[in-house]
């Protein structure tokens, strides 16, 4: 039953999937930094969470009132202003009270960027995306994050008020005297960055699943429809390397970094989240050479079937062309033929073609043959 409710999405998909019509693929692998980003849909829900704590004191609130955050711009506490729904004219209000430069106003309103790390200003920027495994369709799905970080404050756009990875460091803030709400904010971006690597494991380990059981497809049912499979997992580890591969750059900003923002104490812990996302492109990169293989073990399987079916077809063809050569001899129309006139010559000839063809089976089946 597993393995049933792990392939059947996929069957779902396949069956709906039209290459020409498939945006997806174009919009992520397509795009073109010199036509500048694409035009990004207005929120359909935005929300704001703000945590102001310090190691003894936590404020949470919830609004969609961008001006509640305002209060906390010069705050001696850390602030972690989270933005669920990114609106241009928000965005431009809080990067505008926040001297967030205009280039990093673009950043964070484009879509379909390559994950960086910038230095402008007094600012960290770092744009990265979060993934998501969509059990019911078995695709890869992805949300740009981005995140700004300053003296006392971090601020983190999404696209999708629906869903993140951030709950574990929300109930960490909770913690009185945790690490995180005792360090700066600079600990606070590393978790955030962490939890978004680690997210990834989730992904790949999800497709790890998927090309397992097609290994056992590929045994039992070599046909086009698991070839369209293959091809399918194939696709979206494509879109999934190349959407985190340049993470690992972003994160090797931060080492390299000699920021005032970065304490020198948190920089092991970046190197924490360096080795994960190194961890994580070997695994996407092992995943890829295991599609491979599972391409190759298609074409094998399929040339094992081709050839069991000429078998078959050879040795058909072998057991009939000697009675094909005796009925072809007296099927001629000849009146000199001496057993034309034989009063039992049909039955004979059909009892001499049975013994050639049982012998013929005979002698097949001890060369092993068939």
């Amino acid at each position: 039953m597993q393995k049933q409710n792990i392939i059947l999405p996929i069957q779902g998909v396949l069956g709906t999937l039209n290459p020409f019509k498939e945006k997806k693929k174009q919009r992520i692998m397509n795009y073109n930094p010199v036509t500048g980003p694409s035009t990004r849909r207005p929120a359909y829900c935005e929300k704001i969470s703000v945590f102001d704590y310090d190691a003894d004191t936590c404020e949470e609130i919830t609004t969609q009132d961008d001006s509640a955050v305002f209060q906390y711009l010069d705050n001696s506490k850390v602030t972690w202003i989270n933005i669920d729904g990114i609106n241009k004219e928000m965005v431009h209000r809080i990067s505008t009270r926040y001297n967030i430069h205009t280039l990093l106003e673009e950043d964070i309103m484009s879509i379909g960027q390559r994950a960086k790390m910038d230095e402008i200003g007094d600012y960290l920027f770092c744009l990265l995306p979060m993934v998501y495994f969509n059990e019911e369709t078995s695709t890869i799905e992805q949300e740009q994050v981005s995140i700004v970080l300053g003296k006392h404050f971090l601020i983190s756009f999404q696209e999708d008020a629906a869903r993140d990875v951030f709950d574990n460091v929300r109930g960490k803030l909770r913690i009185r005297h945790s690490r995180i709400r005792s360090a700066g904010t600079d600990y606070l971006c590393y978790s955030l960055l962490d939890i978004i690597v680690d997210s990834y494991f989730t992904v790949i380990e999800k497709l790890g699943e998927r090309i397992e059981q097609m290994e056992e497809w590929i045994q039992h049912q070599p046909n086009t429809r698991t070839l369209a499979r293959i091809n399918f997992l194939r696709r979206e580890l494509l879109l999934l390397r190349r959407a985190i591969a340049p993470v690992r750059e972003l994160i090797n900003g931060f080492l390299k970094s000699e920021s005032d923002l970065l304490d020198e104490r948190t920089i092991k812990y970046f190197k924490d989240v360096y080795d994960h996302i190194i961890q994580a492109n070997e695994l996407t990169e092992n995943y890829r050479e295991m599609i491979l293989t599972l391409q190759e073990q298609y074409h094998t399987q399929i040339n094992i079937k081709m050839n069991e079916i000429m078998k078959v077809l050879a040795v058909v063809t072998t057991l009939m062309a000697p009675l094909t050569f005796v009925v072809g001899i007296y099927g001629m129309n000849f009146d000199n033929m001496p057993e034309i006139h034989t009063q039992n010559g049909y039955f004979f000839v059909l009892a001499a073609m049975l013994v050639m063809l049982i012998g013929m089976i005979i002698f097949f089946r001890k060369r092993g043959w068939f």
